[in-house]
């Protein structure tokens, strides 16, 4: 029965990649068309008023017409919507806002999910997701078993006095929502799914799936590599093989694969284990991996979002140029600029993509539009970690000089964490209780980041070196980055920097 399933599903996921390839060969089309429908659509709404859609006939009309937008401009539309009005940003109504890491002004950050959002592409770009996978594998058997998702959880709104508004990771949000269909399909119980305590959680998921078929994994690496870490500690099996037989496939996102895919060979060491990589947010769903042996996402351009792109190099730029899709050129870095069908308008998401082919439009993210650490899902951008180093320093009565910091990756007998090092003018009266104030800073202006230190589950306390005075202008200095325009990189999401910085300190 199960492999009578498997062929029926397969077969319907097929017929999925012809629409793919129509939007392969004719781009530009479909993205003129997705712009004409958000325009049709957001005129009627307060923000679609004030701009004047209605008037609006071509991509330059846009362009000239609408701004570039932060989340600090959308925010008091998103505020007033999480107080239950409507029509503000999107016509139909919003009910679910994905939480996400914050910004300068705010803890988190709320992303408005609509209906068609929901559909038209984050479930779309999961079912192309697994079409993309089964056109490349036609022998698969992942509908033989279920799909373990890792996701987060959600909760009411309380500053909607109707109560019809609600929050969470977007993850919880796309799995509450699911078709029973789709429910039948992945474990564990949506109960487990959607807890909120992690260590509660990873542990009745270990319980609950360690006895399933389980056939894919899709989720965050982090969180997976605790979980199967908690499931070999529990049945003392050697690997997860052992555990689940018929796995075979490894959906991730959110952060770089690179440093977790030794990790994920020694826990899962099989040559039929598949890995795929997309490109999801809170935002929407933007690529997913298409060929078996490169890590590139080809852009998925029918699912009602409208792309441009501006050059990194460009962005401090008071005018700065914006580009459509058939302006970008290869092996450049470009802010990614979106409007989509929640009601997000030329919103500036914050990460940076390169172009890896032109024909058809495949990219990789390339990193973030400021300093950041991303490696485990925290999203620490450069003014979380100002603002906590100057909290660290007022209540120790510090004054910093320069500092960098990176990620400390899991290892074999360590877990991860974040690795600072600090050169002081005048140091801490008291080193461990700024290290205390730093972390729990961080911790209280940036969610992800304190989601991730839960109970050390995720992320231990940083690790933090006090560097000899003069030792950042010795390393700008070998580096040959001495002058004005030359500064330290506050943070990384490599460790190059820190290991450079830990070499010289030896020596």
């Amino acid at each position: 029965m199960l492999e009578l399933f498997n062929s029926i599903v397969t077969w319907f996921m097929k017929k999925r990649i012809q629409e793919v390839e129509h939007f392969m060969h004719h781009p530009h089309e479909v993205q003129q068309e997705v712009l004409r429908n958000l325009l049709e659509r957001g005129r009627s709404t307060e923000w679609g008023r004030q701009w004047g859609y209605a008037d609006l006939k071509t991509t330059r009309d846009f362009q000239a017409r609408v701004p570039i937008s932060t989340y600090e401009e959308l925010k008091p539309y998103i505020d007033r919507m999480m107080r239950g009005e409507q029509n503000i940003l999107w016509p139909s109504r919003i009910e679910w806002f994905a939480k996400s890491s914050g910004t300068t002004s705010s803890r988190s950050k709320f992303i408005p999910v609509s209906e068609e959002a929901l559909e038209e592409c984050h479930y779309k770009g999961g079912k192309d997701m697994i079409a993309i996978y089964v056109n490349n594998y036609p022998d698969t058997k992942v509908f033989t078993g279920k799909n373990l998702a890792i996701g987060g959880s959600h909760q009411a709104n309380d500053q909607d006095s109707n109560g019809a508004t609600k929050f969470g990771d977007v993850s919880a949000i796309l799995m509450q929502n699911l078709p029973f269909w789709a429910q039948m399909m992945r474990s564990p119980s949506l109960e487990v799914a959607l807890m909120s305590e992690w260590d509660k959680k990873l542990e009745r998921m270990a319980r609950e799936t360690m006895e399933e078929n389980i056939t894919s994994l899709s989720g965050v690496p982090t969180w997976t590599l605790l979980l199967l870490e908690r499931i070999l500690e529990i049945t003392g099996k050697q690997h997860m093989h052992e555990v689940w037989p018929n796995l075979e496939l490894f959906t991730h996102g959110a952060v770089s694969f690179t440093p977790y895919e030794q990790l994920f060979k020694k826990l899962i060491p099989s040559s039929s284990m598949r890995y795929q990589e997309v490109y999801n947010a809170s935002e929407g769903f933007f690529g997913i991996q298409d060929q078996k042996k490169s890590k590139e996402m080809l852009l998925m351009l029918d699912y009602g979002v409208y792309y441009e792109f501006i050059e990194t190099g460009e962005l401090e730029s008071d005018n700065p140029r914006v580009l459509t899709l058939e302006q970008v050129e290869l092996g450049k870095s470009y802010a990614l600029i979106i409007s989509t069908n929640a009601g997000l308008w030329r919103y500036n998401i914050g990460d940076t993509v390169k172009f890896t082919s032109l024909n058809p439009y495949r990219i990789i993210i390339s990193g973030r539009t400021k300093h950041f650490i991303n490696a485990f899902g925290e999203e620490v951008v450069i003014e979380n970690a100002e603002q906590a180093i100057a909290e660290a320093c007022r209540q120790t009565g510090a004054e910093i000089d320069n500092f960098t910091a990176a990620p400390r990756y899991f290892g074999e007998k360590s877990k991860a964490s974040h690795e600072w090092i600090i050169e002081f003018v005048h140091p801490p009266q008291d080193q461990e209780q700024f290290n205390r104030v730093l972390d729990d800073t961080l911790r209280q202006i940036n969610s992800d980041y304190d989601a991730k230190r839960f109970k050390d589950m995720a992320l231990q306390a940083p690790i933090i070196h006090l560097a000899p005075k003069g030792t950042f202008y010795r390393w700008m200095q070998k580096r040959g980055k001495l002058g004005g325009q030359n500064k330290v990189p506050r943070l990384s999401n490599s460790r190059e920097h820190v290991e450079d910085i830990l070499e010289l300190l030896k020596g």
